[in-house]
């Protein structure tokens, strides 16, 4: 793919573009202020700094996206906030999932938690299954760009991203909405219903269930994929004795189970000399193999082949429990919670329509949390909040690559690989984990300004274990062939306990402090102006995903981070505007690339330069219209990566590895999902119909853009993808109990590809280069009707 270059009109429209008034224009346009201007924007206010102020004030780069456009925009998981957030990126992989801030992110291994913090109610979703769990009944999203390690912590190294969930009302609500796309099939239903009980006593209940044929075809077995069926619910209950005491209760469980993946080939090259079939593509060795139409000729089409068994299911269940006691001016907060979620997956992972192999996987996770906070009062000189945090978590994860007996392995160097069939590679990894840390925060304030220092203690202690074997299928013992041991480690390179052994065990702990100071400048009521040096810490672990005895442990990785800011409101209340200037240094950052084979090794990229401009705002340009705008501007690059797993056919450049091996040099060189520019552009328009009462039309319209960017995990230079512009649409009629919209999804039918990467063997058996991608939803249109009592 050509690399984009871009041109003066491109940049401009970069920088313009906007989004983080965006999500908010649905409450900007509602119910005003009796004392309010009508031309006055709606304030927003956030907990970012665990104390609800208002977000134009809050000294971090933030979006914040609301209720109503979340609904509105049909933003069902992470994955969708994508395209309305600038210097943010997420997307799946074959078997993990990956979110990225400002170019820091956490690759494909099952080993990491993310570098981006995500907390639902103040608590940590660490995990990359949870960032698979769909939204629903949220009150707001806030989105936090850069180290938020004191009063978040739990490795939000690269930032943070909060879910605040709606809380129990004391006056009845309810609401039912449905939302139809007929294009795929997909059919979302929500429901909520909240009010008090007593005086003191308030509940809600929330309801989610959806449905999806799929948006790419499998030619192979006549089917869309992929299909999705979710369902999830959540009980909250409010619970308020006294006025000192509240009580926030919290249950809620997710099932999202998916059949299929968005995944096609994209690129098929041919074997170079050398190669057991020189001069062909991996499409033609299958049909030599007996399996033609494993790969179709056109790529990018919305089109794959795949012939096993390929599913993903995940059962989440939360339980939480918040109180807040008011001790005189003083608040003191409690967060308990228990997190376990089940998931279970089979994967083609061969993405083929032609047996080769296959791969299920299992993970079991438990995690048991407690904060206790206590937050000063905020009228005096000198204000502070602090507390104490514990967390222990335990991981059972396993994973089998599975040959059967019909692979086509059986019939390559004339059937030397055959004691591979009907035989798995088998790992069972488990991990152990216990923290606790202390924090604390503090400003002074001195007229004019304010001085904010902190910082927070974490120590960590970690214990795992890994084991592979080569088991028979038919029986699920330990193979009583003394040949396929050898095979797996000398074709795929798959160390196995039957064969040089492969039983590992590690305990690490680690103590880390991160400071921070700011300090902020009233330039007049309505513009405030900081600068903050904030450092952040993310532990190290244990490889899941490796394959061979080195690739087992990984480091810490540590951040310093300047950062520069402006936030003002103007035009007596009728805009905003929010700039951050910022730079970064990471020692050690973690990094997972494949293997070229059937594995990912982990390592530390020893030193990472990240810097750019973030801004965004609104404006309201008159009563009934809005526009919102946010732009981004990031520099990414490896300042020391000499150690980096090479791409398919590259030339070895950089270190030796640990097993005697060249890699490759990386130095010089932008990470995965670092887009020098992104942003968004949006405008509300909103006008009431003189001929029926108590109703609006309403007509939105959003637009995004990324620039271009590496998609790779080994950074391949071909797949340096286009830059893409998204562009979504809605048409409402909104009264005062219900609404009708008709919408349109990614109106230009931009075809990304959000993640690629080489097929499994492709490469390291077959010499083909040949590549998988992940593909974005194409143009879809649906309605939404909504009721609300």
């Amino acid at each position: 793919m050509n690399m984009f270059k871009p041109t003066a009109t491109t940049l401009a429209l970069a920088l313009a573009l906007g989004l983080t008034g965006t999500p908010v224009i649905a409450q900007d346009n509602e119910a005003q202020n009796d004392s309010e201007s009508a031309l006055t924007l709606v304030e927003l206010t956030v907990t970012a700094q665990k104390r609800e102020e208002s977000a134009i004030d809050v000294p971090v780069s933030l979006v914040v996206v609301s209720s109503e456009f979340l609904k509105d925009a049909s933003i069902e998981k992470v994955e969708d906030l994508q395209f309305y957030v600038p210097n943010l990126s997420t997307t799946e992989s074959g078997i993990s999932t990956q979110v990225y801030i400002r170019g820091i992110g956490t690759g494909n291994n099952q080993a990491f938690e993310q570098s981006v913090g995500q907390y639902v109610d103040d608590v940590y979703y660490g995990r990359q299954q949870l960032i698979r769990a769909p939204f629903f009944d949220l009150e707001r999203i806030e989105v936090l760009r850069g180290p938020q390690n004191i009063l978040f912590g739990k490795n939000s190294i690269a930032g943070a991203i909060s879910y605040v969930t709606a809380r129990p009302t004391q006056d009845f609500n309810a609401e039912v909405g449905v939302e139809y796309e007929p294009d795929f099939g997909r059919l979302e239903t929500t429901a909520m219903i909240s009010g008090g009980l007593s005086d003191t006593f308030a509940a809600r209940i929330a309801l989610r269930s959806m449905s999806e044929d799929g948006y790419i075809r499998n030619t192979f077995l006549n089917a869309d994929e992929p299909s999705r069926d979710d369902f999830a619910y959540r009980a909250s209950f409010n619970w308020t004795p006294s006025e000192n005491w509240d009580f926030l209760l919290k249950i809620e469980n997710s099932d999202f189970d998916v059949k299929g993946r968005q995944i096609e080939i994209i690129q098929d090259d041919p074997s170079l000399a050398g190669a057991p079939i020189p001069g062909v593509t991996y499409g033609q060795i299958l049909g030599i193999l007996g399996h033609p139409g494993g790969i179709t000729d056109d790529m990018l089409d919305f089109k794959r082949q795949r012939d096993d068994l390929e599913f993903s299911n995940t059962s989440l269940q939360n339980f939480s429990l918040t109180s807040n006691y008011s001790w005189g001016d003083y608040t003191l907060t409690s967060v308990t919670s228990k997190i376990q979620y089940d998931f279970e997956e089979q994967c083609d992972c061969d993405y083929v329509a032609a047996p080769v192999f296959n791969v299920r996987l299992a993970e079991n996770y438990d995690q048991f949390s407690q904060e206790l906070r206590i937050a000063s009062p905020q009228n005096g000189v000198f204000d502070w909040i602090g507390g104490l945090f514990y967390q222990s978590s335990t991981q059972r994860f396993q994973d089998d690559i599975m040959v059967p007996t019909s692979s086509i392995l059986g019939l390559l160097s004339g059937g030397a690989l055959q004691p591979l069939l009907n035989t798995s590679a088998t790992r069972d990894y488990e991990n152990d984990t216990d923290i606790w840390a202390a924090f604390f925060q503090g400003t002074f304030h001195f007229g004019e300004f304010r001085l904010t220092a902190g910082g927070r203690f974490t120590s960590e202690d970690k214990q795992a274990t890994r084991v592979i074997n080569i088991l028979d299928l038919a029986t699920g013992n330990i193979t009583d062939n003394p040949v396929a041991p050898i095979l797996y480690t000398a074709v795929f390179g798959i160390e196995n306990e039957q064969f040089l052994g492969h039983s590992l065990g590690g305990k690490r702990s680690e103590t880390s402090f991160s400071p921070q100071l700011r300090l902020e400048y009233d330039l007049s009521t309505k513009a405030i102006v900081y600068g903050s040096w904030t450092t952040g810490f993310k532990a190290g672990g244990f490889d899941v995903r490796g394959n061979n005895l080195n690739s087992w442990e990984f480091e810490n990785e540590e951040s310093t981070s300047y950062e520069i800011g402006f936030k003002t409101r103007f035009a007596d209340g009728r805009g905003d505007l929010s700039v951050a200037f910022y730079y970064t240094d990471y020692d050690n950052l973690q990094i997972s690339q494949f293997d070229g084979s059937l594995g990912f090794n982990v390592g530390n990229a020893r030193s990472t330069r990240v810097q750019g401009i973030e801004l965004d705002g609104r404006y309201r340009i008159s009563e009934n219209l809005t526009l919102s705008y946010a732009g981004a501007y990031l520099d990414h690059e490896f300042k020391d990566f000499t150690n980096g797993n090479c791409y398919n056919r590259q030339t070895p450049d950089g270190d030796f590895g640990p097993a005697g091996n060249q890699l490759c040099d990386y130095t010089g060189m932008s990470g995965q999902y670092t887009p020098k520019f992104s942003g968004n552009i949006g405008l509300d328009y909103v006008e009431a119909i003189s001929w029926l009462d108590n109703f609006n039309f309403r007509g939105a319209i959003n637009m995004g853009y990324t620039g271009s960017q590496n998609v790779h995990p080994n950074l391949d230079p071909m797949y340096e993808i286009d830059a893409y512009t998204m562009v979504d649409m809605r048409l409402a009629l909104e009264g005062l109990h219900w609404s009708v919209a008709l919408f349109g999804r990614n109106l230009l039918d931009e075809a990304v590809v959000t993640y690629a990467g080489n097929v499994p063997l492709s490469g390291s058996t077959f010499g083909t280069n040949t590549f998988y991608g992940f593909v974005s939803r194409p143009r879809s249109y649906g309605i939404q009707f909504r009721y609300r009592y």
